[in-house]
């Protein structure tokens, strides 16, 4: 039998007092913890009534925004706690994609995500953000070459001499095919053929006939179904799915230009100092999880539609063919690094890149 305890008539009354002394004293602490608790919250509860709001516009159309943006935002809105609200525009719904630096850089919205080509930045290596020729052979090729390759520090430079504009930083989305009417198989079939692209790849390509064609976003599948365009040249296959675009184009063309698209974000200066320091985190961190959604959507998609996807046929250069394109590209390199020392800088980078993947060998590179 255990020992009971005997606790006395004066000694109970004495725990009882003990802990109305502890109840006195957790309340007076409370009370203070709920006073500090009010005065440093109150810049959440001011913010709760009065967020900061903000108007961003994507380059991209609804159904595509729907997952290279909108889940980012909406996670942002939820984590801000009502101190930051973000409003998402997509393309061209508040100023077409062509106004769109200048647009928030004048402060009419206070944030972009694009491409620096696509937009026209007024920097000297706006001609590598989209699709650089061969530059990328995997959307994993992006964030290496920025992170440990030295372009986040270069495009960094380049915008800081950029009036009221911070670049926040840069990501991968799709390869680059070609989607069309006709059939492609040879460069001969090329020329001639109106595509919707974006402006480095369709400079590139237009060596070989191929007519870069700009239209708003809504309009390219329209214009594919009248005859105005021939298809394009703008995306891979779970874009080319995802949009429509499949629905309207018959044929595929299986040689990719390049790896992966270089897009970035973008801010307003004076929007972006108005943001706290901790929101500001929150933006970013929200930025690598749209990264990371991308990596995932984009790779597991060009795999299956290309083997499943039953809207268009697939053609293929002859790799003699290809090749030739792919050396002509190095010519195309060696123009680009003409435009400023940084650009050479950039050209110089995308060399050294490819003889390590290269040297690397499989699973890196495969030829």
């Amino acid at each position: 039998m255990k020992d009971e305890k005997i606790v006395t008539k004066s000694q109970h009354q004495e725990q009882k007092n003990d802990r109305r002394d502890f109840i006195k004293k957790a309340g007076i602490a409370t009370t203070g913890a709920v006073a500090a608790s009010t005065v440093f919250s109150a810049p959440y509860v001011y913010s709760a009534s009065n967020p900061i709001k903000w108007r961003l516009q994507s380059y991209s159309g609804a159904a595509l925004g729907a997952h290279v943006i909108q889940p980012q935002i909406e996670a942002f809105n939820r984590a801000a706690h009502g101190q930051m609200e973000i409003e998402l525009y997509f393309a061209d719904q508040l100023v077409a994609t062509s106004e769109l630096f200048r647009a928030m850089q004048n402060g009419m919205i206070d944030a972009v995500q694009s491409d620096d080509a696509t937009m026209a930045s007024p920097v000297d290596i706006n001609v590598f953000g989209g699709y650089f020729p061969f530059a990328t052979r995997y959307s994993l090729d992006v964030p290496v070459l920025f992170k440990y390759y030295g372009l986040n520090e270069i495009w960094q430079e380049a915008y800081d001499e950029v009036r009221n504009v911070e670049w926040l930083g840069a990501g991968a989305w799709d390869p680059l095919h070609i989607f069309t009417k006709k059939p492609i198989n040879s460069l001969a079939d090329m020329k001639g053929k109106r595509v919707f692209g974006v402006p480095t790849a369709g400079k590139f390509l237009s060596r070989y006939g191929l007519v870069p064609v700009t239209l708003p976003w809504d309009d390219i599948e329209v214009a594919i179904q009248t005859g105005e365009l021939d298809g394009v040249a703008w995306c891979g296959f779970t874009e080319a799915y995802e949009v429509g675009w499949a629905d309207v184009c018959n044929y595929a063309l299986l040689n990719n230009v390049t790896g992966a698209w270089f897009g970035s974000y973008f801010a307003n200066s004076k929007s972006w100092k108005k943001v706290p320091p901790h929101l500001q985190e929150l933006f970013k961190l929200s930025m690598d999880s749209s990264h990371y959604y991308r990596q995932v959507w984009y790779w597991g998609g060009e795999a299956k539609l290309r083997v499943g996807g039953k809207k268009m046929e697939l053609t293929t250069i002859p790799a003699a063919e290809w090749d030739q394109v792919v050396k002509d590209a190095e010519e195309f390199w060696d123009e680009m690094s003409s435009i400023s020392p940084r650009a050479a800088k950039v050209v110089n980078i995308f060399k050294e890149y490819s003889k390590v993947m290269h040297k690397a060998g499989v699973p890196y590179r495969y030829s």
